[in-house]
């Protein structure tokens, strides 16, 4: 059984792995497998950007289908868009390619194990371990994995045993998500994340229109393209920002809203709405949300609670 090299020994048994299917996480996944021993013998892929992913970060493993790559798996990772995960289950639970005994571990955020039960009623162990981090289908996705927090679900504490193991040998670090806990667990990875990358882009944009054709002698013009004066101006501060939230929790909330500063805020939202209506109703709900973190006086908050046009 792959599960007895959990039990004793300093690392866990070399397992011989495949990979459904050939995406950023999956191929990220793999290769810090393979980074400490483990043999991703296998990986499925369809387009041709999956195989060409395969080709570069997993160049050993051979492109098979999805039956093939889970026939000859002692740890299965199902590294497949959530939508598509219970298909993909279904189906393999159907064609009966999954051995009993395999280690079935899928890294969807908003699921436990519960979307594992046609594999787990074949005598699969199910595992649920989600990377908490992004990923951009190059290089550092894997050197990423090191130092990233994995939420892991298990049915149970063998399983959690295993799933703890293999975070823990990649260089990451296990988080035990309970399986009703899931969906709150990926909102709120999602409203960090998500929400952050639309609050900075949004950010540059009103800063870009504010800076458009001021360069001093010898700075590159404003333009719609990454890594201008924009963001360089921007990420020091949100950077700290980020920081401060982090070690701080809601005192490092700083700025007008903070202070209460009705006709700031007013302000703010007057010119953004001349810029772009859209970013000037992100910033009229965040600043909202800022002022009752805050406490802010009635009069702030009844002007983000107003009609505003």
């Amino acid at each position: 059984m792959p599960s007895q090299g959990f039990s004793g020994g300093p690392a866990p048994a070399r397992l011989t792995v495949g990979i459904v299917s050939a995406g950023r996480v999956g191929t990220a996944i793999g290769a810090a497998l393979e980074r400490v021993g483990h043999v991703v013998f296998g990986v499925s892929a369809v387009s041709e950007a999956s195989v060409r992913r395969a080709h570069t970060r997993l160049p050993e493993s051979e492109i098979l289908p999805v039956d093939a790559v889970a026939a000859r798996s002692e740890l299965l990772v199902l590294a497949v868009p959530d939508a598509e995960l219970a298909s993909i289950v279904n189906g393999l639970a159907s064609t009966g390619a999954v051995r009993p005994g395999t280690l079935v571990a899928h890294t969807s955020g908003a699921n436990g194990i519960g979307i594992l039960a046609p594999l787990t009623a074949i005598g699969a162990t199910p595992l649920a371990i989600h990377p908490a981090m992004t990923f951009t289908g190059h290089d550092e996705d894997t050197k990423r994995l090191a130092n990233a927090c994995f939420g892991v679900t298990a049915a149970d504490e063998i399983g959690y045993a295993i799933a703890q193991a293999l975070v823990i040998e990649i260089g990451g670090e296990p988080i035990r998500v309970e399986e009703q806990n899931r969906t709150l667990y990926h909102a709120a990875l999602a409203h960090g994340s998500n929400h952050l990358v639309t609050l900075v882009v949004d950010a540059v944009a009103a800063l870009r229109e504010a800076l458009a054709g001021q360069e001093l002698i010898g700075q590159p013009h404003v333009d719609d393209q990454p890594g201008g004066i924009a963001e360089r101006m921007l990420e020091p501060l949100l950077s700290a920002a980020l920081d401060n939230a982090l070690r701080r929790g809601p005192s490092a909330l700083t700025g007008p809203v903070a202070r209460g500063d009705v006709d700031a805020v007013a302000a703010h939202l007057a010119v953004l709405n001349e810029v772009d209506p859209r970013i000037a109703a992100g910033y009229r709900a965040l600043s909202l949300r800022s002022a009752q973190r805050a406490g802010a006086r009635p009069a702030l908050i009844e002007l983000l609670e107003g009609p505003w046009t």
